[in-house]
């Protein structure tokens, strides 16, 4: 046994059941188990991290980050499953072409800003992320981050009205269906 994994395995001896009790208090059922057990991968991976004399108390400061997420993770589901409830139902026929462009008017638009742009976007948005947690992510200040924010999303803005407005072009070169004939 190499020096590393006697020092996991010291931690680990000792503050299990604490860290248990912990993770306990504050959730139900089998998730306890799971959460102590991502709790301790962190200490395995961050072993040079863990403080010396004070191992317990940042063992209750990973708990306390892999809760949180574990929180965020269910949030996230839970609102997924009302905005899914919430979709009007897709069995009636319904005529689609305007959120179709829209969409596609989205993704064009978005396709044309810097990688730096679309990460700082797909943060907040995608990944639900607040500034604070998106400057963390990106190793850079909250007041960094929510400069680059703010210009991202003027940015999009500036190329959803280019995309828009080629959109409307194009809609007004085309002849209507009217003109077609039979």
């Amino acid at each position: 046994m190499d020096v590393a994994e006697k020092q996991f395995t010291e931690l680990y001896e000792r503050h299990y059941g604490d860290v248990w009790r912990y993770v306990a208090r504050r959730v139900g059922g089998s998730d306890v188990g799971d959460v102590v057990a991502e709790v301790f991968l962190v200490a395995w991976r961050r072993l040079r991290d863990v403080p010396a004399g004070s191992a317990l108390p940042w063992l209750y400061g990973v708990a306390r980050l892999v809760l949180s997420n574990e929180a965020r993770g269910q949030r996230r589901w839970q609102e997924l499953a009302l905005r899914a409830a919430a979709e009007p139902d897709r069995s009636v026929s319904v005529d689609h072409a305007d959120e179709v462009v829209s969409q596609r008017d989205v993704a064009v638009a978005f396709g044309r800003l810097s990688a730096a742009d679309q990460e700082i976007l797909r943060l907040v948005a995608w990944e639900r992320l607040s500034v604070a947690e998106a400057a963390v992510a990106l190793g850079q200040s909250r007041a960094t981050c929510a400069m680059r924010l703010m210009r991202a999303r003027r940015r999009l803005r500036m190329q959803l009205d280019v995309v828009g407005d080629g959109v409307q072009r194009a809609t007004r070169a085309t002849p209507s269906m009217s003109n077609w004939g039979a």
